[in-house]
């Protein structure tokens, strides 16, 4: 008996269970992310397990569509807000710590910086970008509060499951720290959305494939799929120089991303499945500055294959067997 497509009369007209649709049933109206610049740091640019980064990262710390750092919290949210309202006048909106490592401070920083926007007018929850290794155990205690009292997901970069290739990106964590990272946050049923990113330096469709597998075996609620975005500046331009970085091609892109969103559970929360780098620090792939050709091309793809998120899906329990 052929499988239903669980997706085909979403309100989103999607194959895959977006972002959007999860807020919309969420809240019942149009829910949007005020991306904002916290302030902080991150342990692999300031010492504490590395320096350098991450070679793929930007000066912004990944948060450069996010709020001007420069600008006390509450104004800076009050003017990326401004602007998202001249798109949705009406919605309400999710305060978004995007840039850097967000949980990469002491308790009382992150809870004055956190309940800030928290009391803003519009608010309904909060998403946190940090990494695995920045969850010490009075962390987590405060963000089980915030569980408890808002709508809340922690956004947890793993970029890659193979610890080679985080070595040659100075990640600075295994894949082991994420796994401990997610138990801790699942032990106070905290939402997890986990960050991965697809084309890799010496990464091969095999091994992105792998990665997929491994966040879904890990039991998390989210996923952000991300296309590599070579930018200037960074220290990946020294392995594109030596050739040791091929950029994916378009076609290949969308393939991979329709391979990934079969093998992930119907029920797990596609953040982002593309992106797009400012266009005047962008080195490549140019083909991702035409970030709505990209999904087209993903819907079309899965419409061509009769294919959805999930349809090639296996429990933990039948890979086990």
């Amino acid at each position: 008996m052929k499988q239903a497509n669980p997706f085909l009369y979403s309100n989103d007209n999607k194959r895959y269970h977006t972002w959007n649709y999860c807020l919309r049933e969420q809240f019942g109206q149009k829910t949007y992310k005020v991306a904002l610049d916290g302030g902080f740091d991150c342990p692999n640019r300031d010492g504490t397990v590395a320096h350098g980064g991450c070679t793929f990262c930007s000066a912004a710390g990944s948060g450069d569509f996010a709020g001007n750092r420069a600008l006390d919290l509450k104004v800076q949210f009050q003017q990326v807000r401004d602007k998202m309202q001249t798109k949705w006048k009406d919605g309400k909106c999710i305060a978004y710590f995007q840039a850097f490592t967000n949980t990469h401070a002491p308790v009382a920083e992150l809870r004055e910086k956190f309940e800030t926007v928290l009391n803003e007018p519009g608010v309904v929850g909060l998403s946190i970008a940090t990494r695995p290794d920045c969850l010490p155990d009075d962390v987590v205690e405060y963000l089980a509060e915030l569980n408890e009292r808002t709508y809340l997901w922690l956004e947890l970069g793993l970029q890659s499951a193979h610890d080679e290739t985080g070595r040659l990106i100075n990640r600075a964590h295994d894949y082991d720290c994420y796994l401990e990272g997610v138990k801790k946050l699942q032990a106070h049923n905290i939402r997890i959305c986990t960050h991965i990113i697809n084309g890799l330096p010496k990464e091969t469709p095999e091994m992105m494939m792998e990665t997929t597998q491994k966040v879904v075996e890990s039991g998390v609620d989210g996923i952000k799929i991300h296309l590599l975005h070579l930018l200037k500046g960074t220290p990946m331009v020294e392995d594109y120089k030596k050739g040791d970085l091929e950029f994916l091609t378009r076609d290949g892109y969308v393939n991979l991303v329709a391979d990934q969103l079969e093998i992930l559970p119907p029920e797990m929360v596609i953040h982002r499945i593309t992106g797009d780098g400012g266009v005047d620090d962008l080195i490549g792939p140019v083909w991702s500055l035409n970030k709505f050709e990209v999904l087209n091309a993903i819907d079309a793809e899965l419409v061509r294959r009769d294919s959805w998120q999930g349809k090639l899906y296996q429990s933990s329990e039948v890979i086990a067997k």
